[in-house]
């Protein structure tokens, strides 16, 4: 009678035993984001930016380099997604199909993009990655090239656009001692500035480093300015309701929650760009 009884007890344990063991050919088929997200191309993400692309967003035009914010910013998405880095996929699409309505070449787009209640009826949007910060700028030689503090700043004839966040922000955080000085648009801002009208203007952090990058002859970004209440939002784009938005934006969520965003922004815009913050 004890044969049939170990016999029993053997078999319950291999059960145990085999339902406890991992089994390969079981694995879970996701664990490298190959299959787990409809993407265009099974198992590849495929990122869409602008070519050329410009420092400190992409540097060398080079996304696939990982270097530059941006660049940094859509690898660290895409592993959060469980992509490796030899599986994402870089194409060139230019602003405007970014945010054009219909069928995209991409699977998400990272290119300096604002979330707005306009875009976001033809797009989804992920969360923010960035919410962008506003620049002091002047030229070399001007009264503001050497300013390092806010107070530096009291004294000089600033300049920025009418009814922009640059503005309001200049008006709270510097307080001139002169009226800030109004202009329609950015490109009357910068022709004020190479006259020598304002001594120095606000604009944008993303304008400041492509201007003083490709438009100005000698432009010097002074610094970023203390956060407004309701700073412009970056977002990674995809189509109108993609399967994929609920994902990266989480992805997102946790990259800014890991601090993973906030080191980004330090090495990239912050000290490679040579825009510390000014107090």
């Amino acid at each position: 009678m004890r044969t049939p009884t170990l016999l029993v007890l053997a078999a319950a344990s291999a059960l145990a035993l085999g339902a406890c063991a991992p089994v390969e050919d079981a694995a879970d088929p996701t664990a490298d984001g190959s299959d787990s997200l409809p993407t265009l191309e099974e198992g590849v993400l495929t990122i869409g930016t602008s070519d050329p692309g410009y420092e400190p967003w992409v540097v060398d035009n080079d996304p696939t380099n990982g270097e530059g914010f941006e660049a940094a910013v859509a690898y660290a998405v895409a592993a959060e997604l469980g992509y490796d880095a030899d599986a994402v996929a870089w194409v060139p699409v230019t602003f405007d199909q970014i945010i054009a309505p219909g069928a995209k070449p991409f699977d998400v787009a990272i290119n300096q993009v604002s979330i707005s209640d306009e875009r976001r009826q033809n797009l989804d949007f992920s969360s923010s990655y960035y919410d962008t910060a506003q620049a002091v700028v002047t030229v070399e030689g001007s009264a503001a090239a050497d300013a390092a503090s806010l107070a530096d700043l009291v004294g000089l004839r600033i300049g920025a656009m009418v009814g922009t966040t640059s503005a309001t922000v200049a008006e709270e955080s510097i307080a001139p001692t002169t009226p800030i000085q109004l202009f329609n648009d950015n490109d009357q801002v910068k022709q004020a500035l190479t006259a020598g009208l304002v001594d120095a203007i606000v604009v944008d952090l993303p304008t400041a480093l492509y201007i003083t990058a490709a438009e100005l002859d000698g432009g010097v970004v002074v610094g970023q300015l203390p956060a407004g209440e309701s700073p412009d939002q970056f977002g990674l784009v995809l189509d109108k309701g993609s399967e994929l938005t609920d994902d990266v934006t989480a992805a997102v969520d946790a990259l800014r929650e890991d601090g993973t965003l906030a080191e980004l922004e330090a090495q990239w815009l912050t000290d490679a760009a040579g825009a510390p913050v000014l107090e």
